[in-house]
């Protein structure tokens, strides 16, 4: 008897229309020139910090020049770079829009890895499927006047996909990058941490129910009703903070149900960066430098600036114009 094929029942529910697919940011993540062992570690963390939306095994060559990446993010639908190189100076990440620009140029005065983060921490938190959903993105003290601020503000707005807080499903909101900028120093704190929400008014071991789903141990107890009622248990790490309470709108993770309020928590995963805007372009890694934090020039040093720009590129334009009126002439 023959063998029919297969059909396949169980496929994989697409989470979005073609037309919402196309509006999602994606990201390359890139590492320029020589980097050391610590950086390319920090590389690693950015591509998993950019997840899902991102090339987390991008292959990279020593030959690939930007224009090799940009043939290959037009098809793909890349819509920035992150761009990190060293000199001996310091580590640098430029951010980029593709294809045509802006580029922010930020100075690393210090990071920390995910591994480094881990470390520190007691109980790291990495529950499955932290990763399958792109991070919220908060931004902090970024209402100064200068223009560069506000080109700042939009690049990292963008960067990451529009939620809407109408339609929002809770359970995808696991994660979120906080960057704080301080006016003084003008220093920007960046910042990556994991979301959990807990129930409040809950005994504790009500909680280690809930979150760890194994069967308690009721030995020495008279009645199940002990163990639910039973306190002592608690830590003064444990209090309720009023301020970090909000009262859930759908089921979220393990509580499958609309709890009256629930507490946020917030644990950072890493990687954490401290880093300074230093230069703005206005195209891709070139053009018109829009904001410089060392150098200054004066409106007449724009202008000439400008206008040899101009003058180049209808130099440009016209040689490319004879170019082919010589093509056609031959034919």
């Amino acid at each position: 008897m023959a063998r029919t094929r297969r059909k396949k029942k169980r496929t994989q529910n697409a989470l979005q229309s073609e037309g919402e697919a196309e509006k999602v940011p994606r990201s390359f993540v890139i590492g320029r020139g020589k980097l050391p062992p610590l950086l390319r570690q920090l590389l690693k963390d950015l591509r998993k910090l950019m997840l899902p939306h991102t090339a987390v095994h991008l292959k990279e060559k020593k030959s690939n020049s930007m224009k090799d990446f940009l043939h290959v993010a037009g098809p793909l639908g890349v819509t920035h770079f992150l761009l990190l190189s060293h000199t001996d100076k310091a580590a640098y990440l430029r951010v980029a829009r593709c294809p045509r620009g802006p580029t922010l140029t930020f100075k690393i005065h210090s990071y920390a890895l995910d591994a480094e983060i881990a470390r520190t921490q007691i109980r790291p938190r990495a529950p499955e499927g932290l990763f399958k959903n792109s991070p919220l993105i908060v931004l902090a003290g970024f209402g100064g006047e200068g223009e560069h601020l506000k080109v700042t503000t939009t690049m990292f707005q963008n960067i990451f996909p529009a939620i809407n807080v109408n339609t929002v499903n809770l359970a995808t909101c696991q994660r979120v990058v906080l960057l704080n900028y301080d006016k003084e120093s003008k220093l920007i704190d960046f910042r990556h941490y994991s979301i959990s929400l807990q129930p409040v008014g809950v005994s504790r071991p009500l909680k280690k129910l809930v979150y760890n789903r194994k069967i308690p141990d009721l030995r020495g107890l008279g009645d199940v009703s002990e163990f639910v009622t039973k306190s002592g248990y608690g830590s003064e790490s444990e209090v309720e903070d009023e301020g970090s309470t909000v009262q859930l709108s759908s089921d979220v993770g393990h509580l499958k149900y609309k709890a009256p309020k629930s507490a946020v928590r917030l644990q950072e995963i890493g990687p954490r960066m401290t880093m300074q805007l230093v230069k703005v372009e206005e195209g891709l890694c070139s053009g018109a430098v829009l904001f410089h934090e060392y150098i200054k020039k004066t409106p007449e040093e724009i202008a000439a600036l400008k206008e040899n720009k101009e003058k180049r590129e209808a130099l440009r334009k016209q040689r490319r114009a004879e170019q082919e009126a010589n093509v056609r002439r031959k034919e």
